[in-house]
């Protein structure tokens, strides 16, 4: 058993770091896209926020992930080694399936592939006969699945009417536009923490949900009665290292590929995407911090004309996130038979 708690620590720290160098690294690609930060500034900005989300407002949606979708309680009193091997499973097909992408500068939905990575881990615990299928909590997984769609769509309108606000208030009225662009460098150092904020709010439970559950059926001192302190950490800590090793990569994705980005534009899709992303984090639901982003930009982009849009850019990354759910609850069942044999 000790060292299935080991494998899932350091399981936990390879996810958060896959979400810095994805999930992070796109939520912060925007500022980096319009030269208001360099990357070296972004990491430091990360570091003090996401840390911040994580410790302060990171427990509700991590709560979800590590009881939302799986009955955890009725598998753990079966057999909890079943569950640490089945976390750990989970853990480890969202990892391999975000570093994958990550290599290919995709930016792919670490909410997702978490989700996915439980419910295969849910289906298999069903198939096997440890619950029935009426156990596994859908309804919970339909709302999770239906904010996936309606995200993006929130940060697209938001930021479209945010950037349309700003156009007719201050560009259009503007003598020298080169001034009032640069004026909002300013405000997009500020929508970078709060973006960063709101990242670790949410995203930080796609690396120590499954690890909190585990641990909690395990016995570990200090998680029965809540989301230590130390897990909080070891997430954003993370994501920050994952950050600023790797994140690189999927910034110049979201920065400068999907559409032509200007500090104003930069600042109404941070701005969209933190607050949308924030609010679900209050509704302790996982939704996806790529699809909201990539829906603000898009919705930026709209604001000047769909030929603003790179199209292509957009099916490449819509065709990441189709493949997402479905190959990580499948890697997930398939670790989860190899793990059994080696640890039960």
């Amino acid at each position: 058993m000790d060292v299935l708690i080991i494998a899932l620590i350091l399981a936990g720290l390879y996810m958060a770091w896959n979400i810095g160098a994805n999930d992070l690294a796109n939520a912060m690609g925007t500022s980096v896209g319009t030269g208001s930060l360099s990357i070296k500034q972004v990491i430091v900005i990360a570091a003090v926020f996401e840390l911040l989300g994580a410790v302060l407002f990171g427990g509700r949606v991590t709560s979800t992930i590590a009881n939302g979708i799986v009955p955890i309680s009725i598998i753990g009193k079966v057999h909890p080694g079943i569950v640490a091997v089945g976390m750990l499973a989970a853990i480890l097909a969202a990892s391999f399936w975000v570093t994958l992408t990550t290599f290919y500068n995709l930016p792919v939905s670490t909410s997702h592939s978490i989700v996915g990575s439980v419910l295969g881990f849910g289906l298999i615990a069903a198939y096997n006969g440890t619950i029935s299928f009426s156990d596994i909590h859908w309804g919970e997984l339909l709302k999770i699945v239906a904010s996936w769609f309606i995200s993006p769509v929130l940060g697209a309108v938001f930021a479209y009417l945010t950037f349309s606000l700003i156009r007719k208030i201050y560009l259009h009225r503007a003598i020298d536009l080169p001034f009032v662009e640069k004026k909002f460098i300013s405000l997009q150092l500020i929508t970078g923490c709060y973006i960063a904020f709101a990242h670790g709010s949410n995203d930080v439970a796609n690396a120590i949900g499954p690890l909190c559950a585990a641990l909690n059926v395990m016995g570990v001192s200090g998680t029965e009665s809540g989301i230590p302190f130390w897990v909080l950490l070891l997430g954003g800590l993370g994501m920050v290292i994952g950050m600023a090793t790797w994140g690189y990569k999927v910034v110049l994705t979201i920065g400068s590929k999907i559409t032509q980005l200007t500090p104003t534009r930069g600042f109404s899709a941070q701005f969209a995407t933190a607050t949308v992303v924030l609010l679900h984090s209050y509704s302790s639901l996982p939704i996806s911090t790529t699809h909201t982003l990539v829906g603000s930009v898009i919705g930026v982009g709209l604001a000047g004309g769909i030929a603003a849009v790179d199209l292509r850019v957009i099916w490449k990354i819509i065709s990441s996130w189709v493949a997402t759910v479905p190959i990580a609850a499948l890697t997930s069942a398939l670790i989860f038979v190899g793990l059994k044999v080696i640890f039960l």
